[in-house]
């Protein structure tokens, strides 16, 4: 018998594992052992903020939940920035616990080949903007976008900004490796937030589309669909988690 198969959900850049307060109890009404963490230095944990932090250190957040419940195999959910850290993550499970790792979902997220960091596929303009707004804080973070950016308004809009969190800095330009050739054996999926989409992960948008391999979802709703359109995120990750073999 196969070991159950888990969510585990990672969110982006200036959030925290609250985002997905809508979405973790319907994962869990339908039978879904589903986590969520939140990265050091952001969310609750913002006060753990430091030069120390880079990617490794939420590379190795992801880890440790993975190992301190006892997950025995995973669908890890990435959602924008995260998906730098379930690149790196997925890479050190493969290597360490083969078997453990049964999707990897996208969820309009970074999406870097071996040796990228994450600015790698972003403008020079936005590259110039997130540098010299990380120059107040000595290079510490960088503070959040009005959460308008990510096709929110009203009270959603408003739920988001008060818990914005600023980002760790160092890992902006911080490279990736990983052995690509593996990576591309798991089975992958993006699900791609096309309304408004966002510019940054437009690189991620025309790859997805260009590779074999990967499974593409669409919703026709903002980068934060998680706020947005919780109920339907969480139709597509049970049916991924479903496939997975949950």
């Amino acid at each position: 018998m196969s070991a159950p198969t888990s969510i585990v959900l990672v969110h982006g850049a200036w959030h925290g594992a609250w985002c997905w307060r809508r979405v973790l109890p319907l994962l869990r009404a339908a039978g879904a052992e589903a986590h969520a963490l939140t990265l050091t230095g952001l969310g609750e944990r913002a006060h753990l903020m430091g030069p120390a932090i880079d990617l490794h250190t939420h590379i190795q957040d992801v880890l440790g939940l993975i190992e301190a419940e006892e997950l025995d195999r995973v669908v890890l959910v990435g959602h924008s920035y995260a998906g730098m850290v379930i690149t790196g993550a997925a890479d050190r499970l493969l290597r360490e616990r083969p078997g453990c790792l049964a999707q990897l979902v996208y969820l309009d997220a970074a999406l870097p080949y071996p040796g990228d960091s994450w600015s790698s596929h972003h403008s020079e303009e936005t590259r110039a903007a997130r540098t010299a707004a990380a120059q107040p804080s000595g290079g510490l973070h960088f503070p959040p976008p009005d959460a308008s950016l990510f096709g929110l308004q009203g009270a959603d809009r408003d739920w988001v900004n008060r818990r914005q969190t600023p980002q760790p800095f160092r890992l902006y330009q911080q490279p990736l490796d990983f052995d690509g050739e593996a990576w591309a054996r798991v089975p992958r999926c993006f699900i791609d937030c096309t309304s408004p989409a966002l510019a940054t992960i437009a690189p991620s948008r025309v790859r997805v589309r260009q590779e074999p391999g990967w499974r593409l979802i669409e919703m026709a709703t903002g980068h934060d669909p998680m706020v947005s359109e919780p109920q339907a995120l969480a139709g597509h990750l049970l049916d991924l988690w479903r496939a997975a073999g949950a």
